[in-house]
C-alpha cells in the first residue's frame, strides 16, 4: 500500500479519503466546526467523505439504536452545528469486498494481498473473465501477469512461479481441471516513471562518405532473398523454444477437455536424447 502523507480537511479528496479512518473523519469535522470559512463548505467535505464512508444521521438517540449501529461496525460521534445545537452521526468505512467495489480512486489504496482476496472472492473464470473496465482500473495501480500450466508443473523449482514470488508478487491460483491459472499481483511503485525507449540504431550509421545510397541499394536484392529465407525458417518448430511461458493461453473450451498427463510429456522429452 502506498505511503500516506498527513491528510487534513483542506487536502481531502476522493482519492486520499480512502487512507483515513472513522476517527480521522470526526477529527476533521471538529476542525470544520472551529473554522467559520470551513463550515461554509461542510456539505462539500461531507460529500467527499461519503464516497469512502457510510454516513447515517442518528435521528433517534437511544442506547439501543447506538448499540445496534456499533454492532454493525459503525462508530458514533457528535457534530456541533452551533453552541446550542448538535447531533449524532454514525460512520463506517466502506468495505472493498468485490471487484465491482474497485474504483480508480480506491484501487491505489489497497495492498496486493488485499487485491488477491478481492479477486479470489469473485473469481471462477480467471483474469480474462473480468470485465475490461475492471482490468483497466486494476492495472492503474498493479502489475499483473498470468500463466496457465499443468498443475503438477506450476511449482517446479526454478520456474516462473518461484521467480515471481521471489520478486515480491502475490499469487492467486485458479484450478481449471488438471491445469491451474496463476495470477501474479504486485503494487506499482508510486509515481512510476514512463519506460524509456532506446532509439534503434539507424543503418545509415554503418556508412560514411558519399555514394552510400548506391551501396545500400545494391545490397537490397541479396538482403531481400536472405529475409525470405529467414521467414521460411521461422515456420519450423523448435522444441527448445517451448518454455512455460508458451502455456500462457486463454482457452475458450472446457479445461477438462485439455487434460493430459504432464508425465507423458516428460517421457517424450527423455526419448529425444
Amino acid at each position: 500500500m502506498k505511503d500516506k502523507k498527513a491528510i487534513t480537511i483542506k487536502t481531502l479528496n476522493k482519492s486520499n479519503v480512502w487512507d483515513i479512518q472513522e476517527n480521522d473523519v470526526f477529527r476533521m469535522w471538529e476542525a470544520v466546526e472551529k473554522d467559520a470559512d470551513l463550515k461554509d463548505n461542510m456539505r462539500h467535505y461531507t460529500d467527499i467523505i461519503k464516497t469512502a464512508f457510510e454516513v447515517e444521521d442518528i435521528k433517534v438517540d437511544k442506547p439501543i439504536v447506538i448499540e445496534k449501529l456499533e454492532q454493525r461496525g459503525f462508530k458514533v460521534g457528535t457534530i456541533k452545528v452551533d453552541e446550542q445545537n448538535s447531533y449524532k452521526v454514525a460512520i463506517k468505512k466502506r468495505a472493498i469486498m468485490r471487484v465491482t467495489d474497485l474504483t480508480y480512486e480506491n484501487v491505489g489504496h489497497i495492498s496486493a494481498a488485499k487485491l488477491v482476496e478481492v479477486l479470489e472472492r469473485n473469481f471462477g473464470g480467471g483474469w480474462e473473465s473480468l470485465p475490461q473496465s475492471i482490468q483497466d482500473i486494476i492495472l492503474t495501480a498493479f502489475d499483473i501477469s498470468t500463466t496457465t500450466l499443468p498443475t503438477d508443473r506450476l511449482h517446479k523449482a526454478g520456474g516462473l512461479y518461484e521467480k515471481k514470488v521471489n520478486d515480491g508478487y502475490e499469487v492467486l491460483e485458479i484450478p481449471k481441471g488438471s491445469w491451474t491459472e496463476a495470477i501474479f499481483v504486485k503494487e506499482k511503485p508510486e509515481d512510476e516513471p514512463a519506460p524509456v525507449v532506446e532509439p534503434t540504431q539507424s543503418s545509415d550509421e554503418n556508412y560514411d562518405g558519399e555514394g552510400n545510397d548506391e551501396e545500400k541499394d545494391e545490397d537490397l536484392p541479396e538482403d531481400k532473398e536472405r529475409d525470405e529465407d529467414e521467414d521460411e525458417d521461422d515456420d519450423t518448430f523448435d522444441d527448445d523454444k517451448l518454455t512455460e511461458e508458451s502455456y500462457r493461453t486463454t482457452y475458450e473450451t472446457n479445461p477438462d477437455d485439455l487434460n493430459y498427463e504432464a508425465e507423458e510429456i516428460s517421457d517424450d522429452n527423455e526419448g529425444d536424447y
